[in-house]
């Protein structure tokens, strides 16, 4: 199946811009994670791909034919909601060949898509039990071979796990995206967290405020986001403002090295970008060190999370945890900065700004 696109699509509701200017390809066969905070426009952008919303301006292209003009019924994409919207009164099975039985598909074959989906799925032997007997994650797979029922062209899922808790979402988004492999769909996951999106997607879209402010694969997104808010929203990092020099960044009265200057010249304000785990401890100084007092300790066994009052702004670094406690509160260590794990971005912007964004 053709690629999916999205062209300067904009939704308002009367003054608000729910999203603004969105041009998105979504690759046949690829997983895509509309990712960001409540209220950032993924999930206004999601029903307007099913059809459930119709955008204000722009177009929606699927094997070069518009179908903004379609509904939803029309457009053949299978939706999962947080909500899953099970019948109750209905078995599993039926549950699952409901769409069929509407389609005018006779009883024999219902019943065998339906058990092919649900081994699928792997709720094989749960075809005759009724809905309540089942647990959160067998309901959301329920749910999930329901909406395959119909051979969807596109695959479309609202925060299907939101309301799972912590483990059971984490096997699930495994389980997930290995059928979504095997089934090659096109399939695209609305969601707010970020691991969600980084063990699922080929392709990450990461949206604020009703923008889109990058796109790519979960490897760039994380080490190289475009921004501070992608930065921050994707992961733990350090940011620290400066000013840019021929070699890299001063922050305070500390000169810092930077191998991957990109595009900023001298003189320029920026920010200077480093994920914690890259981050080191001396007790001596060192090239790219900034001194620095310990102000809180967070042990999570694999790792230990330490985090340093520096002149320069506050330092996060992640060390292997150790049986010993070896870092405590009020240490005076110096905080090394890998000249080749650093990236410049563009200034932050300060709080009255992003408000008024």
């Amino acid at each position: 199946m053709p690629d999916l696109i999205m062209s300067q699509i904009c939704k308002k509701y009367g003054s608000v811009t729910a999203v603004e200017n969105a041009n998105l390809t979504f690759e046949t066969g690829k997983l895509t994670a509309l990712l960001g905070p409540s209220g950032c426009g993924k999930t206004t952008l999601l029903r307007m791909i099913a059809g459930l919303e119709v955008p204000t301006f722009g177009d929606i292209i699927l094997a070069g034919e518009s179908i903004v003009s379609k509904s939803a019924e029309q457009r053949k994409f299978g939706m999962v909601f947080q909500s899953f919207a099970l019948f109750p009164h209905l078995n599993v099975q039926r549950n699952v060949s409901y769409s069929l039985r509407i389609s005018g598909v006779d009883a024999a074959m219902r019943r065998a898509k339906a058990q092919e989906l649900l081994d699928l799925v792997q709720l094989g032997d749960k075809g005759e039990r009724k809905i309540g007997q089942l647990s959160g994650g067998q309901r959301q797979r329920v749910a999930i071979a329901r909406a395959l029922a119909q051979e969807p062209e596109v695959f479309l899922l609202d925060e299907p796990m939101s309301a799972l808790d912590a483990q059971l979402r984490g096997d699930l988004q495994m389980q997930l995206r290995l059928l979504q492999q095997k089934l090659g769909i096109t399939t695209i996951v609305v969601t707010h967290d970020q691991r969600e999106a980084m063990t699922m997607a080929d392709q990450i879209v990461v949206m604020s405020h009703g923008r889109i402010e990058q796109i790519g694969s979960p490897q760039e997104i994380y080490h190289k986001p475009a921004n501070s808010f992608v930065a921050n929203f994707i992961g733990n990092a350090n940011l620290l403002d400066g000013v840019a020099t021929a070699t890299g960044i001063r922050v305070g009265e500390t000169d810092i090295a930077v191998s991957d200057r990109d595009e900023f010249g001298a003189g320029q304000r920026v920010t200077l970008f480093c994920r914690p785990e890259a981050v080191t401890l001396h007790d001596t100084p060192a090239k790219n060190a900034l001194p620095g007092t310990v102000t809180f300790v967070r042990d999570e066994g694999p790792i230990r999370e330490i985090h340093l009052t520096t002149p320069a702004g506050d330092i996060t670094a992640e060390i292997p945890g150790s049986f010993e406690e070896t870092v405590k509160i009020d240490d005076k260590l110096h905080a090394i900065l890998p000249e080749n794990l650093l990236h410049l971005l563009p200034e932050r912007a300060h709080d009255q700004n992003e408000a008024a964004r």
